[in-house]
């Protein structure tokens, strides 16, 4: 899905047509890292015992803090143009859950097909995995991907605390705010773990380098505006996790400057562009199904390269049939029915003389 942006009404905003690119391309650049990460590498970490292809891409989890910096940016599109809590809650329930829910059942009805016991999960875990919510519960998630999914929920959670009870026009000092509770749970190690989940106190800094590129982006702010906030956020990462997260953490505020400064423009090549459109689908889908591929491919004799590409195109079909079939219709469906209701609420309110 390409992304729009819808101003905030403020002087100098972006127009609300205008189409983002760049942003889904570095979608799908870090979904293709992902995979290739999961298929080389963690693929023989669970399965040592079959063939897999003879390298290891790089290790960490520097692709998803990629996706966490994209989500500070795009959760604005979201902000932007609604007017309730609500209007937000139908909207991202719209946007993750059909999509997860197909993705959930095919993976697991392929999984027991192919009696994959490892991969496999007891039946409990598999009802909380129907709301989504298992990583609070501390309960496995059906695939190992999905763990990032409490993340985003967790931050979807404050950004639309932030919204409701303090505004978005004021926004950098709580971002401020949010670090020094960062740095309060790296000096009290025994801070409760749900309040750490919950307020993504593990990966705020790198929402917040999207969030700070999108208010420059949008016209919001400038450079010389957020650079304390961004040095902030740096030192946040730098004093308190390893030196190649740091490293991280620098070259994705280079990479979000870029962005803001129109120099991505390279990176709007169509196959970019269209896998960023099947990122969300295609993320859901491609580990454990493409273990289960490569897996039989291993026990039937053949090539790991073999496995490797056809575990690929698999996990590319089923995450562009969910995506064509489920995640767009089924989101746009669900979205058409509350735009629908809204007004008719209104409309009754207008006709009853409350309005």
């Amino acid at each position: 899905m390409l992304f729009r942006c819808y101003g905030a009404g403020m002087p100098g905003s972006r127009p609300s047509s205008r189409r983002l690119t760049e942003l889904d391309a570095l979608r799908g650049l870090g979904a293709l890292c992902v995979l290739v990460f999961h298929y080389s590498t963690r693929f023989h970490e669970l399965f040592p015992q079959a063939a897999h292809v003879p390298f290891s891409f790089l290790g960490g989890n520097y692709r998803v803090l990629l996706f966490f910096a994209i989500s500070g940016f795009a959760i604005f599109f979201t902000l932007d143009r609604i007017r309730t809590v609500a209007d937000f809650l139908v909207n991202r329930f719209a946007r993750l859950y059909p999509a997860y829910l197909v993705a959930m059942l095919l993976t697991l009805g392929i999984e027991y097909l192919a009696r994959a016991s490892q991969l496999l999960i007891g039946p409990g875990a598999i009802l909380a995995n129907f709301t989504m919510l298992q990583g609070f519960a501390f309960l496995p998630e059906v695939d190992g991907a999905y763990w990032t999914l409490t993340v985003e929920i967790a931050f979807y959670f404050c950004m639309m605390s932030l919204w409701k009870w303090t505004g978005l026009r004021r926004l950098e000092p709580v971002l401020a705010a949010w670090l020094a509770l960062r740095w309060l749970y790296a000096l009290w190690p025994g801070m409760p773990e749900r309040v750490v989940m919950l307020l993504v106190l593990r990966y705020v800094p790198f929402f917040i380098i999207g969030i700070l590129s999108y208010r420059i982006w949008s016209g919001q702010r400038r450079w010389r505006d957020q650079a304390p906030y961004a040095v902030l956020a740096l030192l946040s990462i730098a004093t308190i996790d390893s030196w190649d997260i740091a490293l991280a953490g620098f070259i994705l505020l280079a990479v979000f400057a870029a962005l803001v400064a129109g120099k991505l423009r390279f990176l709007r090549l169509r196959p970019l562009v269209w896998m960023g459109g099947i990122s969300y689908s295609f993320y859901l889908i491609h580990q454990h199904v493409g273990f289960v591929v490569m897996l039989k491919m291993a026990e039937a004799g053949y090539n790991p390269w073999a496995g490797f590409a056809t575990a690929f195109a698999v996990a590319l079909a089923l995450g562009t049939i969910i995506n064509r079939a489920v995640e767009r219709p089924v989101g746009e469906a669900i979205l058409t029915w509350w735009r629908r209701r809204r007004e008719r609420a209104v409309l009754t309110e207008v006709a009853s003389g409350r309005v």
